[in-house]
């Protein structure tokens, strides 16, 4: 599969979709950016293709990079993350609604908070996939 994703959310049904496609995405501190005046936070990450994952054996995996934009956003806050060390890097866990904003899980325990007027936000797949050996992996219910 070589389809690039582009993908719209606008309730919180959406949003768990674009929530399981950035699974596992690695997002650099300076690619992220919020955007008062616009109302508008946005990310580039390298996302894990799990749309196209070939299991546990390491066949077809592959990353894509994947701007997502996040609109009508009155309020982006952060909590556990040094916004003063732009090198660093998260891993992107899970996208949530809570209490009527949408909060961006990272990996280490931060998040992002994005108050918001209502969900409207954008994600699409840019530039070529490129291989990896590495797949994501996350212990069992068990904790396995």
């Amino acid at each position: 599969m070589t389809e690039r994703l582009k993908l719209r959310a606008l309730d919180g049904d959406d949003l768990a979709v674009v929530s399981a496609c950035l699974q596992d995405a690695v997002v650099p501190l300076s690619e992220i950016t919020y955007l008062p005046s616009e109302r508008r936070f946005a990310f580039v990450a390298s996302r894990f293709r799990w749309e196209n994952d070939g299991g546990a054996d390491g066949a077809m995996q592959e990353r894509i990079n994947c701007g997502v934009v996040f609109d009508r956003v009155t309020r982006a806050r952060t909590r556990d993350v040094d916004l003063s060390d732009r090198g660093q890097t998260f891993d992107l866990l899970a996208v949530e609604i809570r209490e009527g904003d949408i909060i961006l899980i990272l990996g280490g325990g931060g998040e992002v908070r994005l108050e918001v007027e209502r969900i409207v936000c954008h994600l699409q797949d840019i530039g070529e996939p490129w291989p990896t050996p590495w797949r994501p992996g996350h212990p069992d219910p068990d904790g396995n």
